[in-house]
């Protein structure tokens, strides 16, 4: 079983594989200082050196190590080619917007190597072209209304040439996006932490933050008890921790897979995107359109090649295995350079409504910043985040803030389109308090696995691991009140409302929301008995395991994520036994019925 927060899914990405990640022993006293950066991924490591830089007393907390989130998960194309085209950007937020997109990002290029070199950081930073395609009957007319665009926001080097080199891609029109980037992100994470701290911050990995309080002085509480104050905190989580509505309401959560395969060949390295996946998925005015993306790394026995795609909402979809592949199928069709697959992942990306990120202060919050809504450009939004996050702590004026300001509106029909669509997908998932559950009963699930199930008025996540023990925990998330799904392929518990992702056992749930959590689950009961028709002496009852079948939970640790808390692994009764629950879960269970 993996240490919590090592990563974020059960299939180690390349970057993972290929790299140690950098680790502290957990905070273990108050401590004070100028800015508290929570998330120890890219954005958080870049802002605690910019910060660094700025002569500010800095500390990194993490409940992992650094970059145990999604910059271990992403493909890292350092690139002032968005996702979110620049038309599109122009059309929302207008054509100033879209220069101060690119100049942004290409900022991020450009700060990212400078930093590499300056601390000769060994992470395979290079320079290299990238080339947008279309997928077979793309709208050429279309890809060049984007080449205008660009050319617009000021990135006159972007050009059409004739066809992708290197690969069997066929396109009717291709861009080539000059002194594009890629590095290996954990290399060049643990070398910029080592920086911070060898300058005289401090990180500590390890350390789970369960509550953000602003103020003049912000209180960082975290779940062994120790208060961080400081004069600023950024939550750089990909998925705030301290929001609970404003921020996730105009952002979705989409997980993205990737496969990387063994190149046979030397070919010179390059990035590849396609607009879309298919033709059709062009033409798609809600939501983000899923495409291909792809690039080369460094790996231990010669190059491999990162292919990604194939994204939905997460927690909304349950074929991974046929989505790797797809991927699979796609790139042996185009690079005939390829061999076997070395490493499978999945990810997850924030899209924002109008594609462009939220990275400012807090809403309604006045020392409080926050980094999220990468929209699949995390990295470069990351390092540019420490930027601009830095300027606006220490009262600088920055060109960039009011672009990314989290607090922003963008009231064009499109938008306004995306986000009523999105929030009513997020609504629909309420439904689940009302179906079956994925399976009847425990016996069903196998060693390894995990199912939601239905227990008279209520749903139930439960994972038996490998040793045959049954972890159950209520399945409600207590962020938004939806019900988790499990994902087979990563062997974690997914929202399909706001995409928070936990680990089969439910260990990425917080000490602040224990309140909340019981809340949620007496509301959870309480709509259940409305719509589903029990015996009353079914309400908020315990699933019944078989005889001598063990259910693991933890009352100390576990109270937060374990509606069932049991002071350690406790047999259901035998046919000898007298039924009754020992220790402190009896007392508990005789004090708090409504957790039975």
């Amino acid at each position: 079983m993996l240490n919590r927060g090592e990563r974020a899914g059960a299939n180690a990405s390349f970057w993972e594989r290929t790299a140690q990640k950098f680790s502290t022993a957990p905070l273990q006293q108050d401590i004070t200082v100028d800015v508290c950066v929570i998330g120890a991924g890219i954005a958080g490591v870049t802002t605690a050196y910019v910060a660094a830089r700025e002569n500010r007393s800095v500390v990194v907390v993490d409940d992992g190590p650094v970059g145990g989130g999604m910059t271990g998960r992403t493909t890292a194309h350092l690139v002032n080619a968005i996702d979110d085209r620049y038309i599109d950007v122009e059309k929302f937020l207008g054509e100033e917007c879209a220069r101060l997109t690119a100049e942004s990002h290409t900022a991020a290029i450009d700060c990212a190597e400078r930093i590499a070199r300056e601390h000769n950081i060994d992470c395979d930073f290079e320079r290299v072209d990238g080339y947008l395609f279309l997928p077979p009957g793309g709208s050429v007319t279309e890809l060049m209304d984007e080449l205008a665009a660009i050319h617009r926001a000021g990135l006159v080097g972007v050009e059409r040439v004739e066809s992708v080199p290197n690969t069997k891609i066929n396109s009717d029109a291709v861009l080539r996006f000059p002194r594009q980037a890629q590095f290996h992100p954990l290399k060049y994470l643990n070398g910029l932490a080592g920086v911070i701290i060898d300058g005289g911050g401090k990180i500590f990995t390890g350390t789970r933050v369960v509550s953000v309080e602003d103020g003049d002085h912000v209180k960082i509480q975290t779940a062994d008890g120790y208060t961080i104050t400081a004069g600023a905190a950024v939550v750089a989580t990909n998925c705030p921790i301290n929001d609970r509505l404003v921020i996730h309401s105009k952002q979705a959560p989409y997980t993205t897979y990737a496969i990387c395969l063994r190149v046979t060949r030397p070919v010179d390295h390059a990035l590849f995107w396609d607009t879309a996946q298919t033709a059709e998925g062009e033409k798609q005015e809600i939501g983000p359109a899923p495409y291909h993306y792809v690039r080369f790394a460094r790996g231990e026995q010669g190059d491999v090649l990162i292919v990604g795609g194939e994204d939905h909402k997460s927690g909304q979809a349950e074929d991974c295995a046929q989505r790797f592949a797809k991927l699979e199928r796609w790139a042996r069709e185009r690079f005939p350079f390829i061999g076997e697959i070395t490493d499978h992942w999945s990810g997850q990306v924030m899209e924002s409504v109008d594609g462009v990120a939220y990275i400012g202060r807090n809403p309604g919050d006045n020392n409080v910043y926050v980094v999220t809504g990468d929209s699949g450009n995390g990295i470069t939004h990351g390092i540019f985040a420490g930027m601009l996050i830095v300027d606006l702590i220490v009262g600088r004026e920055n060109p960039w803030a009011k672009l990314y300001d989290p607090s922003r509106k963008t009231l064009k029909p499109r938008v306004l389109a995306d986000y009523i669509a999105e929030n009513a997908n997020v609504a629909a998932q309420f439904r689940d308090y009302v179906t079956p559950g994925s399976v009847k009963s425990l016996g069903e699930i196998k060693p390894g696995e995990g199912a939601v199930l239905r227990d008279g008025l209520k749903k139930i996540a439960a994972y038996r691991d490998e040793n045959g023990n049954l972890h159950a925990f209520s399945a409600v998330c207590p962020h938004l009140g939806c019900v988790v799904r499990w994902d087979a392929c990563e062997k974690t518990w997914d929202c399909p409302c706001h995409g928070s992702r936990r680990d089969s056992r439910l260990l990425a749930l917080q000490k602040r929301e224990r309140f909340a959590f019981a809340m949620l689950h007496l509301v959870h009961c309480a709509l259940a008995r409305v719509f589903v028709r029990t015996p009353p002496k079914k309400f908020c009852a315990m699933p019944k395991p078989a005889a001598g079948e063990m259910v693991v939970g933890n009352f100390h640790d576990n109270f937060r994520i374990n509606r069932f808390p049991f002071a350690g692994a406790v047999r259901a009764p035998t046919a000898r036994s007298s039924g009754r629950v020992a220790g402190e879960s009896g007392w508990f269970l005789q004090r708090f019925k409504f957790f039975r």
